[in-house]
């Protein structure tokens, strides 16, 4: 492997070929190593069930995505990346045929709702969507160009998101829908900040949707590629790295893997200090995956669920908080909180004329090897009778194998790490440039830095940006 380049990235997920990207816009030469045989990290796709039908094999549905002040700069559309925004963004069955429905307009959503407290909440994080997304998703400890906005939605972001709903929202439909966007933590409603995500995410689902790429998430990553390959970076797979002395040599080396990987990869090279603040990263609890081959559309009660791309499967604010309590504790839930998307209702792509995909996962323990799709059958079935009439094949992964199809998907853990306040504040160390490790010349540019978790390159970007101002001092 020639030695030319003047950086390396390992891990081609949406932050490696975001750090790439940045790299190659400032004219560095990139080599990109991946893995696995084909790109993309979580945003991939195959035929995971029956011929025909395409899945994602990770992220499905994309606000961050849309909303990423990066992807923003980038001309992903010349590249084939289309957005699709289904008629309602969200939508969040209750018993009694009843569904609560994010609408793209916040007062629609609010007068759908019956609950002026949604409105007051949300309106004004709306109106900052642009100014507060180049906020929060950086490090925690910077310098803020927008501070009043800020402190607007961090007054609100600290609270546990159980408190946040009881206080803020009158009804039963407004508390489980944001319920539902909140517990996208992987963390207990009742744990600080927990509020955090509910706010980011119907910031987002009002500012810019939750849209799904035409053909599936695999089509981000393509474009991604395709973009840097006009810039002259270039792209290798099957390219499996176990240690950085396999590496060629380059000015600058950015990891796409988790903190702990980092540690593998490193050896004895890490000063011990540094390397027990990255043993001691807590992991996020873990996923199990459901793809579904359906001969219909999911017959959901709720006629708002069958014009929705992205449902949330899991009834009242009370019902959420206890399932993610347990998964928590170690514990798996009689009644998980499952997270369904439907894209084949509006990309035609998916699946055979007249068939359907279906893509879920519930939250289980880290490293799970129990198999929850019989309860999470149940959950959609309480809500869509008939759902399993509609099964043509199943394909099922469980946490504990998730890493088999993505080497960062250590445990389950989607998130690269917990979402909790601290390891929000401290990512993956406590740091304003947390990307830099103490190894010159290497950084860490994956879900493990801030913001985490997501398909928006932004810590791919970041750190490609520290890279630069070091390279230039």
């Amino acid at each position: 492997m020639p030695s030319e380049y003047d950086a390396v990235v390992v891990g081609s997920g949406p932050n490696g070929l975001a750090a790439a990207i940045t790299l190659a816009r400032e004219g560095w030469s990139v080599l990109v190593l991946e893995a696995n045989a084909t790109i993309g990290g979580g945003a991939r796709s195959a035929e995971l069930t029956l011929p025909g039908f395409v899945h994602d094999v990770g992220s499905a549905i994309h606000p961050l995505g849309a909303g990423s002040p990066f992807f923003r700069t980038l001309p992903l559309a010349r590249f084939g990346l289309e957005w699709i925004q289904p008629e309602i963004g969200l939508a969040h069955p209750l018993d009694g045929g009843r569904a609560a429905s994010l609408h793209r307009d916040v007062d629609e959503t609010a007068a759908e709702l019956h609950d002026d407290g949604y409105r007051r909440l949300m309106r004004p994080l709306v109106r900052d969507w642009k100014n507060l997304a180049d906020e929060f998703l950086q490090p925690v400890l910077h310098l803020p160009k927008h501070p009043f906005q800020l402190a607007r939605f961090g007054a609100p972001a600290l609270f546990p998101a159980k408190m946040l709903a009881m206080l803020a929202l009158k009804h039963e439909e407004s508390r489980a829908l944001f319920a539902g966007m909140a517990a996208h933590a992987f963390l207990p409603l009742e744990a600080l900040a927990s509020a955090s995500f509910g706010l980011v995410l119907g910031m987002a689902g009002h500012a810019v949707g939750w849209p799904l790429p035409r053909g599936g998430s695999q089509a981000i990553a393509d474009a991604l590629a395709a973009y840097l390959q006009e810039l002259g970076g270039t792209i290798k797979l099957n390219q499996r790295v176990t240690d950085l002395g396999e590496l060629p040599r380059a000015r600058a080396v950015l990891l796409d893997v988790t903190a702990w990987q980092l540690v593998r990869l490193a050896g004895n090279r890490l000063p011990s200090k540094y390397r027990r603040k990255l043993e001691r990263f807590r992991h996020a609890p873990g996923v199990f995956k459901m793809d579904y081959a359906l001969s219909a559309p999911i017959p959901w009660a709720a006629p708002a669920c069958r014009r929705a791309g992205t449902v949330h499967v899991g009834g009242s604010l009370d019902e959420i908080a206890s399932a993610e309590r347990e998964v928590a504790q170690g514990k798996h839930p009689e009644r998980p909180f499952v997270l369904v998307a439907q894209q084949s209702l509006f990309d035609q792509e998916r699946a055979p004329n007249g068939q359907h995909t279906l893509w879920a996962y519930c939250h289980v323990p880290h490293g799970s090897a129990i198999d929850m799709s019989e309860c999470s059958e149940r959950q959609i079935e309480r809500f869509a009778p008939g759902f399993r009439d509609c099964i043509m094949a199943r394909s099922f992964t469980a946490a504990d194998d998730l890493e088999k199809t993505n080497a960062n998907l250590i445990g389950g853990d989607i998130n690269g790490g917990a979402a909790n306040l601290a390891q929000l504040i401290a990512r993956p160390v406590l740091s304003a440039t947390p990307y830099r490790t103490p190894l010159k010349g290497v950084y860490l540019c994956s879900s493990s830095t801030p913001p985490g978790g997501g398909v928006h390159g932004m810590c791919g970007y970041h750190a490609a940006r520290a890279t630069l101002r070091d390279r230039l001092v």
